[in-house]
């Protein structure tokens, strides 16, 4: 799914984000590449507002999220003080409102979606947000770490229509992509978004003609990049392998192809 994305399995609408917030890196553009060193290795991983504000433009029902985040201020809807009986480190955080990710809590609100799992903090926590007076819940969960004698794994079962289960290109997720392409930030300076026009019918009868050309199941999977070589790691730490950047996040022919706009 990339830094962030959409998929459908079968009739089930899947979101996610990926990486830990971080202030300090997050209205910088994807500047880091190949070869990283010490510092752009760990940056690589801190969520973007461009992937952010991509996932914010969609309007139409998310059934499942994903991130690595926790959303700031998930406690408030669970149990928190059994929380940090498991974890007391995290009381001061959780009083002052700083536990989780506000980019995640700002898809949250925006999303709404039914189901929402994170990871990242080390613990199984539960927690059901109600949406104002539109009744529309989110149940969220987080589970430890797979290791002998912890809550790593718990099985939920999701209404979906009969299959196939089969991974599916999103139509409004690609309509997305290609509207803000032409923004996507590759330095340390965030996307510009003056000028931008979020009208996305334009792009959405073109990503719907390319998915009737060519099917909406994903295929002809190749290796875009070579493969590391530990052998090939320099003295100071810095990871092998090619320099440049790589996109992974554009799943389908010619996004940003404009010769038929």
């Amino acid at each position: 799914m990339g830094a962030a994305g959409v998929v459908k399995f079968g009739n089930i609408r899947i979101g996610g984000l990926s990486g830990i917030y971080k202030h300090h890196d997050y209205k910088s553009g994807h500047f880091e590449r190949p070869p990283y060193d010490h510092n752009t290795i760990i940056s690589a991983f801190h969520v973007r507002e461009y992937d952010v504000r991509k996932l914010i433009q969609v309007e139409e029902p998310i059934d499942i999220f994903l991130s690595h985040d926790w959303p700031v201020r998930i406690t408030d809807h669970g149990n928190w003080e059994e929380l940090v009986q498991k974890k007391p480190d995290f009381k001061q955080e959780i009083e002052e409102k700083k536990l989780g990710s506000k980019a995640a809590a700002q898809i949250l609100e925006k999303l709404k979606p039914k189901y929402w799992f994170s990871a990242h903090l080390h613990c199984k926590f539960s927690a059901l947000v109600q949406h104002g007076e539109e009744g529309l819940l989110t149940k969220f969960l987080a589970l430890d770490k797979c290791l002998p004698g912890r809550d790593f794994l718990q099985i939920v079962e999701i209404e979906s229509e009969p299959g196939p289960y089969e991974i599916q290109y999103d139509e409004e997720w690609l309509a997305i992509t290609r509207k803000l392409n032409y923004v996507f930030p590759l330095t340390e300076n965030g996307a510009d978004y003056r000028g931008v026009d979020f009208e996305m019918e334009d792009c959405r009868q073109w990503v719907r003609n390319k998915l009737q050309e060519r099917g909406s199941k994903p295929f002809e999977f190749v290796r875009t990049v070579p493969c590391y070589d530990p052998s090939q790691a320099s003295d100071d730490g810095a990871s092998a392998g090619p320099a440049g950047h790589y996109r992974e996040d554009i799943p389908i022919d010619d996004v940003d192809d404009d010769d038929d706009e």
